[in-house]
C-alpha cells in the first residue's frame, strides 16, 4: 500500500446469517482527503464503519486502515483514528474541559502533553471560550463541535465521522465543514456519512451506497457527468400531476421534484420539449418554462435509484 494512501478495502463483505449488510466493496483514501459516504437508512454504512473502526471483523475481503489490517490489528486501529457519532455521546454532567481530560486521559496523555493537547485543540475547535461550561447546556452546533475535538485531541490522521451534522442549524453545519477542511489541509483524512447533497458535493471523493453495493464512486464533478441523457428543469403546475404525467413519456430516465420545479432525465432530447407541451396541453398541465441544466448530484442519486 502507498504510504499516502490511508484508508484502503478490497473486496470487503459482511454477512450476518443470509443477509449481506456489505457486498464486495473496494475503495482507497488518501490521507488529507474528505470522503463521502453516501446511501439511505440500511444501505451499509454503519456496517462498513463498524469494519474500519476494528469493531466489527469482516466476512471476507481485506481492509487496511494507518497501515493496520482490520482483521489481525484491530485494536492498532482504534488508537490511531478519532470517531464522531451522529448522536452526542459524551458526558453531560461534565465541563468541556473535563470531558477532554477524561477522554485524553483515556489515549494515553498525560500531564503537560495532555494540557498542551487540550490547549490546542480549544482553539482549534472555538471551544475555548466554553471551557468552564457543562457540554449537556451547550447548543447541537457547539456540542457536535466537542465531539470532534474530542476525535481530534490524541492527533489521529483518520476521522470517521457519522452523520456529524446531522439536527444542527445551518450556521452550526457550516461552520463545522470548515474546521473539517481546516483538518484535512493539514493532512487529517475525514471519511463522512451523510444524506445531505449538499454535503456530499463538498467532499473530495463520494461513494455511493445502495443494499450494502458501492454503485458509483469518484469526485463530485466525475459523478456529475456519469449521469446518462440529458436535465430539463420544468417549470410547471400542478406539480406531482406533471411528474405523474411526464413520467409515462418515451425516452425519460428519471424525474425528481425541486422546490416548484421538475427535474425530467431524458435519453434523447430532439423533439423532448415538442412532446412534452403536446401532452401537456391534453393533460391541463401549465408549463410556464423550460431550460436544460448541468446534472447534479441528486440527479446522479435520483438516476440511480431508477435504475
Amino acid at each position: 500500500m502507498s504510504s499516502d494512501i490511508a484508508i484502503e478495502v478490497n473486496n470487503l463483505t459482511r454477512h450476518f446469517g443470509e443477509l449481506v449488510a456489505v457486498d464486495a466493496i473496494t475503495f482507497a483514501i488518501r490521507y488529507g482527503e474528505i470522503f463521502g459516504y453516501l446511501g439511505a437508512n440500511g444501505a451499509g454504512k454503519s456496517t462498513t464503519i463498524r469494519m474500519l473502526c476494528g469493531i466489527l471483523a469482516p466476512t471476507s475481503g481485506t481492509g487496511t486502515i494507518a497501515g493496520f489490517d482490520v482483521v489481525r490489528n484491530p485494536e492498532d486501529i482504534k488508537k490511531s483514528i478519532g470517531y464522531v457519532s451522529q448522536r452526542f455521546s459524551l458526558y453531560d454532567d461534565l465541563t468541556v474541559k473535563e470531558n477532554l481530560s477524561f477522554f485524553g486521559q483515556i489515549y494515553g496523555l498525560r500531564n503537560a502533553d495532555l494540557k498542551n493537547r487540550m490547549r490546542a485543540t480549544l482553539q482549534t475547535t472555538g471551544l475555548d471560550r466554553w471551557t468552564n461550561t457543562l457540554a449537556g447546556v451547550l447548543s447541537g452546533g457547539w456540542k457536535q463541535r466537542l465531539a470532534v475535538a474530542n476525535a481530534i485531541l490524541h492527533k489521529p490522521r483518520i476521522i470517521f465521522l457519522d452523520e456529524p451534522t446531522a439536527g444542527i442549524d445551518p450556521v452550526s453545519r457550516r461552520t463545522l465543514w470548515e474546521l473539517f477542511y481546516q483538518l484535512a489541509d493539514e493532512g487529517v483524512t475525514l471519511f463522512v456519512t451523510t444524506h445531505y447533497m449538499e454535503e456530499a458535493e463538498r467532499c473530495h471523493q463520494i461513494a455511493v451506497l445502495s443494499r450494502g453495493k458501492i454503485l458509483s464512486k469518484g469526485s463530485p464533478d466525475s459523478l456529475r457527468k456519469k449521469v446518462p441523457g440529458k436535465i430539463f428543469e420544468v417549470n410547471c403546475r400542478p406539480l406531482m400531476k406533471a411528474s405523474r404525467v411526464f413520467r409515462k413519456m418515451r425516452g425519460v430516465n428519471g424525474i425528481m421534484a425541486y422546490g416548484t420545479n421538475l427535474h425530467v432525465n431524458v435519453s434523447d432530447d430532439s423533439d423532448f420539449e415538442k412532446t412534452m407541451y403536446r401532452i401537456a396541453e391534453k393533460e391541463d398541465v401549465a408549463i410556464l418554462a423550460v431550460r436544460p441544466i448541468s446534472a447534479s448530484l441528486e440527479d446522479l442519486f435520483a438516476t440511480i435509484s431508477e435504475e
